[in-house]
């Protein structure tokens, strides 16, 4: 299968022109939206296919109320007035999953406990989580991911009983430009990278 680039305007869309948003303009996501999100993200690569990242969608008022309540301030009005929010976790006891999503070696389990359990679960639900800020870029909707809120709270409200921990919370929807104000800086290649 030949590897065919994206066109200038998928690119735009994705990273060159998007931007995180502030604030939204009043249109509602859906669960079809998320669903598609969800379907994309899933497929991008995890260490040994391990997915740990877990994600509570809020659309209700009351959902994102409760997500507001263990916000900062700032954050708090942003989620009040988005269209739609999500938290995303790590699920702490992914390992339990290996024999599903690692077939072919289903004692892949063991390979996670203590430093390496906590690093795995963290860095690829980041991973994870940057997927899903692709995808709902990719069909069409802004994001405005965030991590001033309070993670012990946060795990209280949404993971309570579980083995789930927060990782991050974004806000999404169709982004009103009002909101935004001009691009930040971005470093250049010679000072974020060197080739050896």
């Amino acid at each position: 299968m030949a590897t065919e680039i994206l066109s200038d305007n998928d690119l735009d869309l994705i990273f060159r022109s998007a931007r995180s948003y502030n604030g939204y303009l009043d249109r509602p996501v859906t669960r079809v939206q998320i669903e598609a999100i969800y379907d994309l993200l899933k497929m991008g690569p995890t260490s040994a296919n391990v997915q740990p990242a877990r994600f509570v969608f809020c659309l209700s008022q009351d959902s994102k109320e409760k997500l507001a309540s263990v916000a900062s301030e700032a954050n708090a009005a942003k989620i009040r007035k988005a269209p739609a929010a999500v938290v995303v976790g790590m699920d702490m006891d992914f390992p339990e999953r290996m024999p599903e999503v690692f077939p072919h070696n289903p004692d892949a389990k063991h390979w996670f406990s203590g430093a390496m359990l906590e690093t795995t679960a963290f860095r690829n639900s980041s991973l994870q989580g940057a997927y899903f800020i692709v995808a709902a870029r990719a069909i069409g909707l802004d994001v405005g991911p965030m991590s001033g809120f309070d993670n012990a709270r946060a795990d209280e409200t949404f993971f309570a009983g579980t083995s789930i921990k927060s990782n991050f919370i974004a806000t999404f929807g169709y982004g009103d430009p009002e909101s935004i104000f001009g691009r930040l800086p971005r470093l250049g290649f010679d000072a974020a990278c060197k080739i050896i």
